[in-house]
Parts: structure tokens; sequence; C-alpha cells
């Protein structure tokens, strides 16, 4: 299994992750390319050595040369889904930003659909978060864990006025996560570099045992003088199992008052926040009643999070709530060509040895709304050429 550990010694942000990921050895021309197939007109992206302290970071800027309008999730959802992006990247992105509107929401009283995407959702936001997730897909990362983030202190300037470090919608993206105070009075880790690592992170803390292949150091946008303000990025081969153990909350509620259309709806909102799972069980409920039971698996240290956009979204009043262990396969995307196109494949690593890959359905369902070709013949097309390339039957 291969793995990214971000070392947040002096914080993290969206360039800090972009710097940082180019300097292991993503192209550049890859990240400054990503603003044309956002669609993100007047947006270039820049990178350059800066000196941080001792250190000789990679220096990523996005600059922006045309006002950009204040966005709500709904708008970003759809630049993402017209993006030339690959549908994993897609979809983590799409948590990412659920992430950041739930805690903006939550912030400032309102709900994550009316929530304005300012600081977060402006043009640099959008790169560095696709970006970040693409790099880590270009350098095959699997599974990323981190140390516990520095926040930094003080205040910061915002849209709202100035607000303390660190800022409240960070605050409630890192909920459940260790953190560190300090130890300078500045913004250290952003809420964009929150809800990435909030995102992405499968634990905290030291990795398990593997083979340094690649590092990188990406350079924060303040020099800190003999602080040197970087993120450190180790990339490598784990030396232990390909299954690997994280605990989940469980949230369960059984609702029999409620429009089945809202739960219907709700379902892939609360995957789109960064859910692991979320499925709907039709039950028969007291005196009768028919009913459904809906059961949602996310990270542990999301669980508030979820428990309230489910009891703010249907017509529960109670949440149950436990904390579980699962197994889980380390995986990649792959994408692979076939006379459909491109489709992208989730490969997982055996516990024995060996692969066994999947067709992304969204990648064969867009493939067959383009071609007109069965999902099946998509499906099974992507598979022969993952194998051909794999050196398989």
């Amino acid at each position: 299994m291969r793995l990214a550990y971000f070392d947040c010694f002096s914080g993290v942000s969206g360039d800090m992750c972009l710097g940082a990921l180019i300097s292991a050895g993503w192209p550049a021309a890859e990240l400054e390319a990503l603003p044309g197939r956002l669609r993100l007109e007047g947006v270039t992206v820049r990178s350059e050595i800066a000196r941080r302290g001792p250190f000789a970071a990679t220096r990523v800027s996005v600059r922006v040369e045309r006002d950009q309008p204040h966005r709500h999730l709904r708008h970003v959802v759809a630049m993402l889904d017209a993006a030339e992006i690959p549908a994993a990247v897609r979809d983590q992105a799409s948590a990412v930003f659920g992430r950041l509107a739930a805690a903006e929401a939550e912030v400032h009283g309102s709900t994550p659909e009316k929530v304005h995407f300012h600081e977060v959702g402006a043009a640099d936001a959008l790169v560095d978060v696709v970006g970040t997730l693409e790099g880590l897909a270009a350098l095959s990362v699997e599974r990323v864990y981190a140390s516990p983030p520095r926040l930094g202190g003080g205040s910061v300037e915002s849209a709202h006025g100035p607000i303390p470090v660190p800022a409240p919608a960070t605050v409630h993206l890192l909920r459940g996560a260790p953190v560190e105070l300090g130890p300078v009075p500045f913004e250290l880790t952003t809420p964009t570099g929150a809800a990435l690592l909030a995102t992405l992170v499968s634990d905290w803390g030291a990795p398990p045992a593997f083979r340094l292949e690649r590092s990188g150091t990406g350079a924060g946008s303040r020099d800190l003088g003999e602080r040197p303000n970087v993120l450190r990025v180790l990339i490598g081969e784990s030396a232990g199992s390909s299954i690997a153990r994280r605990r989940v909350a469980v949230l369960e509620t059984a609702l029999d008052d409620e429009n089945p259309q809202v739960v219907g709806a709700l379902v892939p909102r609360l995957l789109a926040a960064g859910a692991l799972d979320a499925m709907v069980v039709p039950s028969v409920m007291k005196k009768g009643r028919p009913g459904v039971w809906l059961i949602v698996i996310a990270p542990a240290e999301a669980a508030d999070t979820f428990a309230a956009q489910i009891l703010t979204e249907t017509s529960s009043l109670g949440v149950r709530l436990r904390f579980d262990e699962r197994y889980e396969l380390g995986r990649r995307i792959e994408q692979v060509a076939t006379p459909f196109g491109a489709i992208a494949l989730k490969v997982a690593a055996l516990p024995a040895g060996g692969e066994r890959a999947v067709p992304e359905f969204e990648s064969v369902r867009a493939a067959s709304e383009r071609t007109g070709q069965p999902l099946r013949e998509i499906a099974e097309a992507a598979l022969a050429a993952w194998r051909s390339r794999a050196g398989g039957p």
C-alpha cells in the first residue's frame, strides 16, 4: 500500500499541499493546466522555489486576474461535475467542499445550501482542493496520515471582519483530531487545509512502517523568519499488510413519518459531505407502520457533524451512535484506455497478494451516455484493458 505522511509542524494550507506534492515529483505543468480544466477564467498558477528558514521549498501561488463570484455549494459541485478531472477526484473534491459548507453553516447558524463560499470558495480554493487530490492520485497515494497540525494564534481578516485564530470553521473541521495551538500569532492551518486533512487522513500520528521513496516541501505564503513555515510530505510503500484497520462512527435512526423523497435525496448529500457509506433499509416500525432505517458510516471525528445533518434534514428526534472498527483494503484509482474512451477503475490490493479492479460506475455511465453503448460492454472493456496492462489473463 502506498501512503503519504503530512508533517504539519507549521500547519497546513491548500497551497502548501500543492507545493509539497510538486516538490515530491508531481509535474508542475499538470497543476498549471488545472484552471483550464476547471473552466476558471482569468486564473493562472505559478510555482517557484522560496526560502523558508533553512528550507528551500516550493511555493505555489494562484493568481486571479478578475473578480470571482461568491459561490454556493451547488455552484461548486456543478463546476466539479463539468470539469475535466477523474471521477474519483471529483467525488473527493465534492466531499471536501461539503465539509467546508457544513462547517461554515454551523459557524453562522445557517445550512450548507445557504452558505456563501467566500475565501474558501474562491478560485484559489478550487485549485488547491482539486490540485491536491490530483497530485496524490498522480503519485499513486492510497492512504494518508498526518501529524497533529499546529493551528497558530492571534486573529486574521475575513469577509466577515477580524476573526480569531484558529478560524471557527477550522475548529469545527478538526473536531476529534489532535491539534496544537500556537506557537506564533499567525494563522498556520487554514479552513481549506483543515478540510483536506479531515477528508483524507486515515489516522493522526505516526504512520505504519514504510519504505520512504519520495519527499516534498511546500512553502507557506508567510515567511516566519527563523521558524520555517513549510509543510513536508513523505511518500512510500507500506511494509505491512494491505489490510488496514480504521475507527469509524456508525449513526442510525429509524423514520416512519418522513417523505421517502427527502430520505432519497439525503443519501447522496451525506456522501458528498464525506460519509464513507450511507444506506436506507425498509423496516416495519411500531404499530405496524412501514418505515426506513437510515444508516450512515462516517469518519470517527465527524460523528457530530453528520448527526447534526441528519437531525436537521429529517424528522428524526434522535440519532444512535456507536464507534466500530473496520478493515479496509489499500486502493488506488487507475485510468485505462478503451474503444469508448478513458475509464477509471478502483484497484484494491488483496491480502494474499495480487489486485482486484472494479470499474468506477460514474466513469462507465459517462462513457455510455457519450457513446450510446451498453454499460456492461464498457465495464468489460475497461476490465480487459486493465488485465492486459497488468499482465493478467
